[in-house]
């Protein structure tokens, strides 16, 4: 079986956003698989998809506190700087996190560990909605 879906994930603030729930929703045909493959992909080049803890906040706290060093705003070196003090800086983090993640399913669940998560990393202060590609395999 195959199935892709684009799902849309309404604008958020920047930081790392749990999003779990709202792929499972969007996908009740998980229920019917017993071995697959759920790939994600987000369309954008300020955003990004990862797998992390999802049970303490301060980790999605630390997270953004820690890329705000690695890709700090208004560096003198950045020449695409167009869209404000953000932007630059958002496509590094997009680079570094990345944009897609495939994620094994078992007998009609994610087969993740029991601390993870999936984020929307946002890396834009007025981020808009997001586009998710959401493409399962199995039998």
């Amino acid at each position: 079986m195959w199935i892709q879906k684009e799902i849309n994930i309404k604008a958020k603030k920047r930081g790392f956003h749990l999003i779990t729930e709202d792929i499972l929703s969007a996908l009740p045909e998980l229920k019917q698989l017993n071995i697959g493959v759920l790939h994600l992909f987000i369309k954008h080049t300020s955003a990004s998809i990862a797998l992390n803890e999802n049970a303490d906040p301060s980790v999605r706290h630390d997270l953004e506190k820690h890329f705000n060093v690695l890709a700090p705003e208004n560096a003198s070196y950045y020449k695409h700087t167009f869209e404000g003090p953000d932007d630059m800086p958002a496509h590094i983090k997009s680079t570094l996190i990345g944009v897609s993640q495939s994620i094994p399913v078992k007998s009609g669940s994610l087969n993740m560990g029991i601390w993870q998560g999936i984020y929307l990393c946002e890396h834009r202060d007025r981020g808009s909605s997001r586009t998710l590609v959401l493409t399962l395999n199995g039998e």
